[in-house]
């Protein structure tokens, strides 16, 4: 691992996207400068929108760089502090699973999940319920990829754990708490334990946690 240089600095809500970052840091021994923020930031915390001003979350400073994008900063994370077993070279096998499945994550598996919580948890009571339900059922639908890549594989890419196996895992820990476990299949779920029983996981939910109860962040 190549030598720390500053530390990145990581604008957060405990539990969000922003779990990706912290999971991969502790995977590498990596030290982040965590700014814990209310949800939704845009709104409790306008200041915010001067690092970011998509007012997402999460967004990663370092190096005169704002990544806004969870997948993409997992994956700077192991190649900057690189090269780690993390990430998947160019001209090693699974090199293309390894950039289909960062992307599909986010792209495709944590997006209908969004716009469920959207519409039928956060704006239910303007009736757009039915909306939101609609994105669960797509959300379920999508899950199929990952689900028969899996049949045969403890892992994602190239026989070990790495920034794809966080990025998929972390959308299926994400039902877990938004109420769409169901439909998960099981093994899906399994393969979501193995996962999130890593030491690495672990630690970035006590990391996550602490530095919000530090900050006096909810």
């Amino acid at each position: 691992m190549t030598e720390t240089i500053d530390c990145p600095v990581l604008y957060t809500c405990a539990g969000s996207r922003g779990l990706r970052v912290s999971w991969a840091a502790a995977e590498l021994g990596l030290a982040l400068e965590y700014r814990m923020l209310p949800f939704p930031p845009r709104f409790h915390a306008r200041e915010y929108l001067e690092a970011n001003p998509l007012g997402t979350v999460p967004a990663l400073v370092h190096d005169g760089h704002v990544l806004t994008e969870s997948s993409a900063i997992v994956h700077y994370l192991a190649t900057r502090w690189g090269p780690t077993a993390l990430s998947i070279a160019p001209g090693e096998r699974d090199y293309g699973a390894y950039l289909d499945f960062l992307h599909h994550a986010d792209a495709t598996i944590t997006f209908p999940q969004t716009v469920y919580m959207r519409f039928a948890l956060f704006e239910k009571e303007r009736g757009l319920a039915e909306a939101g339900e609609a994105y669960a059922t797509w959300y379920a639908k999508r899950l199929v990829k990952a689900e028969q890549h899996l049949e045969n594989r403890e892992y994602l890419c190239a026989d070990r754990f790495t920034c794809a196996d966080i990025a998929v895992a972390y959308a299926l820990h994400l039902s877990t708490k938004i109420g769409l476990d169901h439909l998960v299949p099981p093994s899906l779920q399994d393969y979501r334990a193995r996962m999130t029983s890593r030491p690495g996981f672990l630690q970035a939910v006590a990391a996550e946690q602490a530095a919000a109860e530090a900050q006096g962040v909810d």
